[in-house]
C-alpha cells in the first residue's frame, strides 16, 4: 500500500490548454478516494497522471514517498481498472486474472494460486473456466477487478469502471468495490462523474471544476457545508435551488427577503455565520435543498413560506419530486447562468422551486402548495465570489 500525493501538480498542453491547475492533494494510505465533477474537470488526467500515461508538466507527484513524475508505468507498483473491461475474449476468466503475472514470468503454481485466492475474494470460482462472452456484465467488471487485484499492487487507479452497466448492476457493483476496497486495504483512487457514486463509495470526495480542486472531505461535509456554489449545486440529488435575496436591517434584526418572502436570520444562525452580518444591505445568493422544504398542502402562505402551483411530479415512490411555480417574483442569482451551461441543472429558472416530499397520494399538477423553509437549514454564498458565507 502507498500514500499519493500531488504538490503543485500541473497538466498543460502544446496549445496552451490547461487540464490540471496547480493541484494540491494527499491521498492517504489505504484511503478510497474519489475524483469527482463534470465532463473536462480533469479527474481522469490526475487519475492517468498517477498511473504515469500522462506526463506531469508542473509540480511533484509522490507515490509511497518516492517522487514518480519521471517514473516509467510498469515501475510504479499501480493497478488501472478503466471503463472498458478490455479482457480478452479467447482466454478464459483464470487467464484472464492471471495474464498480467504470466506476462511477468511469474510461476504457474503461484499463479494458480494468486488466482484462485482473487476469484473467492470476487465470487468468480465458479466461472474460472468460462470465457468473457459467457458471462454477465457485472462478472466482466469483476473479472477486470480481478486482473488488477491479484497483483497485489500498493494502489488501484479506477477510471469510471461502472459507467457500462445498467442501474441496478451499478448499484450492486458500488457495494462490491467498496466492500472490496476495505477488505483488501489498497489505497484506491476512482474517478466518476455520478456524484452519487461518489457520496456512497469514498471515505473522501474531491470535487473538480475546470481542472480545480474545489472542495476535499468527507462526503457527509460536502453535502452539509458546501465551500461554493458550484459544490453546493454539484452534490446533491436533486441538486439544490439557488435563489437572489436581499440581507436587510431592521433594527438589530436581519432578514433575507426574496421577493415577498422573509425569512429571520436569528440569533442562532447569525452565531453560526457571523459573516452574514457583514451582508446587511446587499445581496447573496440563497441555497435551498429541496429535501429542506416541507409541504403546508394548500395553507395559506405566512411568513417563512412560499406558496404556488404545482407545475409537474415525478413520483419516485418514497419520495415526490415537486417543481413549484411560485407567486413572489424571484431571480435566479445573477452568477449561475456561466455554472447551468457549463456544467448542467445546477440551478432553476426565476419562479420555479423544486421540492422533495414524502411519497404517498400523487400530487396534482395545477393544484395550490404551500412549502415552508427552516432559516437554519439555507445556504449562503456571495454572489460575486460564489465562496460560502460563514465565518
Amino acid at each position: 500500500m502507498a500514500s499519493i500525493i500531488f504538490e503543485g501538480v500541473e497538466k498543460r498542453y502544446p496549445d496552451g490548454s490547461t487540464a490540471i491547475r496547480h493541484l494540491d492533494l494527499e491521498i492517504q494510505d489505504g484511503e478510497f478516494l474519489v475524483l469527482v465533477g463534470p465532463s473536462g474537470c480533469g479527474k481522469s488526467t490526475a487519475l492517468r497522471m498517477i498511473a504515469g500515461l500522462e506526463d506531469i508538466t508542473g509540480g511533484q507527484l509522490m507515490i509511497g514517498g518516492e517522487v514518480a513524475n519521471d517514473l516509467a508505468p510498469r515501475d510504479r507498483d499501480v493497478a488501472m481498472v478503466f471503463q472498458s473491461y478490455a479482457l480478452y475474449p479467447h482466454m478464459s476468466v483464470a487467464e484472464n486474472i492471471g495474464f498480467g503475472l504470466s506476462a511477468r514470468g511469474v510461476a504457474k503454481n503461484v499463479i494458480a494460486e494468486k488466482v484462485g485466492k482473487t476469484a473467492k475474494l470476487l465470487e468468480l470460482e465458479p466461472y474460472l473456466n468460462r470465457k468473457p462472452g459467457q458471462l454477465s456484465g457485472g462478472q466482466r467488471q469483476r473479472v477486470a477487478m480481478g486482473r488488477a487485484l491479484v497483483r497485489e499492487p500498493a494502489a488501484f487507479l479506477m477510471d469510471e469502471p461502472l459507467s457500462n452497466l445498467d442501474a441496478r448492476l451499478r448499484a450492486q457493483m458500488r457495494g462490491e468495490i467498496a466492500r472490496l476496497q476495505k477488505m483488501s486495504g489498497i489505497t484506491t483512487v476512482y474517478v466518476t462523474h455520478d456524484q452519487v457514486e461518489a457520496m456512497t463509495m469514498g471515505d473522501r470526495v474531491a470535487v473538480m471544476r475546470g481542472g480545480v480542486l474545489q472542495q476535499l472531505g468527507a462526503p457527509r461535509t460536502l453535502y452539509d457545508a458546501p465551500d461554493n456554489l458550484f459544490v453546493a449545486g454539484f452534490i446533491g440529488t436533486p441538486s439544490m435551488n439557488f435563489l437572489k435575496a436581499d440581507v436587510v436591517a431592521e433594527g438589530e434584526s436581519l432578514f433575507a427577503e426574496v421577493g415577498s418572502l422573509r425569512l429571520p436570520l436569528d440569533a442562532g444562525l447569525l452565531a453560526a455565520r457571523p459573516a452574514l452580518a457583514g451582508y446587511a444591505g446587499k445581496s447573496i445568493t440563497l441555497g435551498i435543498r429541496p429535501e429542506s422544504l416541507v409541504s403546508l398542502g394548500g395553507a395559506e402562505a405566512t411568513q417563512g413560506c412560499m406558496q404556488g402551483q404545482i407545475a409537474f411530479v415525478e413520483d419516485f415512490g418514497a419520495t415526490q419530486l415537486v417543481h413549484i411555480d411560485i407567486d413572489i417574483d424571484i431571480d435566479a442569482a445573477d452568477n449561475l447562468e456561466e455554472i447551468v451551461d457549463d456544467d448542467g441543472e445546477l440551478a432553476l429558472s426565476g419562479h420555479q422551486l423544486r421540492a422533495s416530499l414524502p411519497g404517498g397520494p400523487t400530487l396534482v399538477s395545477g393544484a395550490s402548495l404551500t412549502v415552508s423553509i427552516d432559516p437554519a437549514q439555507l445556504h449562503f454564498f456571495d454572489p460575486q465570489s460564489e465562496q460560502a458565507v460563514r465565518t
